[in-house]
């Protein structure tokens, strides 16, 4: 240990004689600081430092003696003879869905030398954004004469929508005036498309040049337009929009217009537009399908459906303390179980009347988030001969279900779990994800070409960082320094020949009210209309007019309708005269998902075939599965909603 100390000493005495005075300064690590909090003092960045201290990558400790680069200061190294010891600094900058196993296999690395290099891994995790060091080893190398000056490769930036020159400066460590010098094109403005220098020097025209660009299918020849040279023609295809033809040829609205300006007048079927050769076309996502009223068909065979219900008879039966009505009154899940149950029963009755031969059986799943009586189950009463099996309710039970049977033709449908888990090509996920609530939110602002503006307040963080990193075309309005809304930005950002979607993000009541005053004043000049993403209490208060909310016809998502026809209206009034009661949304879910079931088990097609082919509306719920990449069926059946001048919600979508 002694011996390598007295190198790492002699090292750092060594390199700081290579540098003038003026270049360098020491710093003597006190308690507790981070390599980060001492760049960001003497205004360095953590590569500047590990640069002069490779040994720092290992971690730092107090009174540990560290050579700082004083900033904007150039390594400039003379010539020397010796025998030096050189460590090999590599970093990586963590993308959008990369895992630490890719990252290992990139670098060839093990997790251990990973988290050791980097400590933070331990506490935070793998984040986007961050900077890792990769341990590359260190090594010993004899250098005699001057280092030669390096040939640097050029790299370029594609500007993309929305991007300003302080966020590609951020992108690359470099300063806005260090990215104007290299690109004087662009001190007026930065067109989109333009490719920046960021490295190197720009080579002659002609030469083929690499991008950096985060559109992984877009080639040097597609974005470059002085460079591209070959073409191919695309007819477009019926209901295809400006913002389809996005997803499909990887560009962005700006770039398909450059080529084919008659886009701008509007995007019809059968017309010839032009597309780089290079461009890869990308298939277009799984048609929407029709809402389907399914009827009884002349099923040939009785079918057998098998529910597993978490009663937990055997727990109640050996409550000693409480009896059944007490406990009735305190066990939510039980009460919640005891409402699907009871919706499901008017839905069985209901496909009986209908003529639906179906031999339903119900068991008693006995589960608890870490247990089950499934396999048991399973093994003892001939499930494997059911075509369909709702349940059990939590996520790691419904998926041992599924695993269990998975070697039959049974389908496992996952009733009330919101939990997305381990795949299985028979597992069909009947709750729509938060994720796909949202996502679809937002493809029918893009299929409508609306400009998406967000109003994001400084306590929404976690809001801000998925509109940066997933939907990155969303203009966030400023801020004023006290955190209030910038009302004259927020009228800046507003496009006078597009509908403008403003999402609010915030729970601050005067925000709201900012927001919709600000709204209200243009909607003389502009097509507005509030959204919002998820349920928003605050607008529920009395201190939001609900007139003004109507005005601007706010729009949300939702994985649920408010559904006033006359088949509502039944199954209301039959569930009230079965049980007395007011269906609760448990209810409704246990009738929708099971009449939904039963109807689809009594047609001449098999389960899996009518979910490929029919999406369905029942009370509340719509019920349209599609297959996902890793196996098994999710429901992607979510309403577009808004608020009506006629003081109704209605459907968008």
């Amino acid at each position: 240990m002694q011996y390598y100390s007295k190198i790492w000493f002699c090292g750092l005495f060594f390199i700081g004689s290579l540098f003038a005075q003026d270049k360098a300064t020491t710093h003597k690590v006190a308690k507790g600081e981070t390599i980060a909090q001492i760049a960001q003092k003497y205004k360095v960045s953590p590569y500047d430092i590990y640069q002069l201290n490779p040994d720092a990558q290992a971690g730092i400790s107090q009174n540990t003696v560290l050579l700082i680069p004083k900033a904007g200061a150039k390594v400039q190294f003379k010539t020397v003879t010796s025998s030096t010891v050189v460590s090999k600094k590599v970093t990586h900058e963590v993308a959008p869905k990369e895992t630490l196993f890719g990252i290992q296999k990139k670098y060839n690395v093990t997790e251990a030398a990973l988290f050791k290099a980097n400590p933070f891994l331990e506490k935070d995790g793998l984040q986007i954004g961050q900077t890792l060091v990769i341990p590359n080893g260190v090594v010993t190398k004899t250098t005699t004469a001057t280092a030669a000056p390096k040939t640097v490769t050029p790299v370029f930036h594609l500007v993309q929508p929305q991007e300003t020159k302080f966020s590609i400066a951020k992108k690359y460590n470099i300063t806005i005036e260090e990215l104007e010098k290299k690109n004087p094109e662009v001190v007026a403005n930065l067109p989109v498309g333009f490719n920046l220098i960021i490295k190197g020097n720009r080579p002659k025209e002609g030469k083929e040049i690499q991008v950096a660009t985060d559109k992984k299918e877009l080639s040097p020849t597609v974005v470059s337009k002085a460079i591209v040279s070959d073409f191919q023609n695309y007819t477009v295809k019926p209901k295809e929009t400006l913002y389809s033809l996005t997803k499909t040829s990887g560009l962005s609205q700006e770039e398909l217009i450059a080529l084919n300006p008659e886009l701008k007048n509007g995007v019809h079927e059968g017309m010839l537009i032009k597309l780089p050769a290079a461009v890869k076309l990308m298939p277009q996502p799984e048609a929407k399908k029709g809402i389907t009223q399914l009827s009884k068909q002349n099923a040939a065979d009785q079918k057998k459906l098998v529910m597993l219900l978490p009663f937990n008879i055997a727990k109640i039966e050996s409550d000693t303390v409480n009896s059944t009505v007490e406990r009735l009154k305190k066990d939510k899940f039980l009460n919640m179980t005891l409402d699907f149950y009871s919706g499901a029963l008017i839905a069985i009755d209901s496909a009986k009347q209908l003529g639906i031969d179906v031999d339903v059986q119900v068991f008693d799943s006995q589960e608890t988030k870490m247990s089950s009586q499934v396999p048991s189950l399973i093994k003892n009463n001939n499930i494997e001969s059911a075509q369909v099996v709702i349940g059990p309710f939590y996520q790691n039970n419904v998926e041992k279900t599924a695993e269990l049977l998975s070697g039959t033709d049974v389908a496992v449908i996952s009733p009330l779990s919101k939990e997305t888990g381990k795949a299985f090509p028979n597992l069909y996920q009947s709750i729509v994800s938060v994720d796909v609530i949202k996502n679809t939110a937002f493809d029918f602002m893009k299929s409508k070409e609306g400009n998406i503006i967000a109003v994001v307040d400084k306590k929404k963080e976690s809001a801000r960082n998925y509109f940066n990193q997933f939907q990155k075309e969303v203009k966030i309005a400023p801020l004023t320094p006290a955190g209030g809304l910038n009302s004259e930005a927020l009228k800046g950002l507003l496009d006078k020949e597009k509908i403008n979607y403003v999402i609010l993000e915030t729970g601050s009541t005067m925000m709201i009210k900012s927001t919709i005053a600000t709204l209200l004043s243009v909607m003389k000049t502009h097509k507005v209309q509030l959204v919002t993403l998820e349920p928003n209490p605050t607008l529920d208060t009395d201190e939001i007019s609900f007139a003004n909310l109507v005005k601007l016809k706010l729009m949300y998502p939702s994985a649920i309708r408010e559904n006033e026809t006359d088949e509502a209206r039944i199954f209301e009034q039959k569930y009230r005269k079965e049980n007395k009661v007011y269906p609760s949304s448990f209810a409704t879910r246990g009738f929708d998902l099971t009449f939904d079931t039963l109807m689809r088990m009594a047609q001449d097609k098999t389960f899996q075939e009518t979910i490929e082919s029919a999406a369905t509306e029942q009370v509340e719920n719509r019920f349209e599965y599609y297959k996902k990449e890793d196996g098994g069926y999710t429901n992607k059946g979510v309403y577009i909603l808004y608020y009506d001048s006629d003081m109704t919600i209605k459907q968008a979508n």
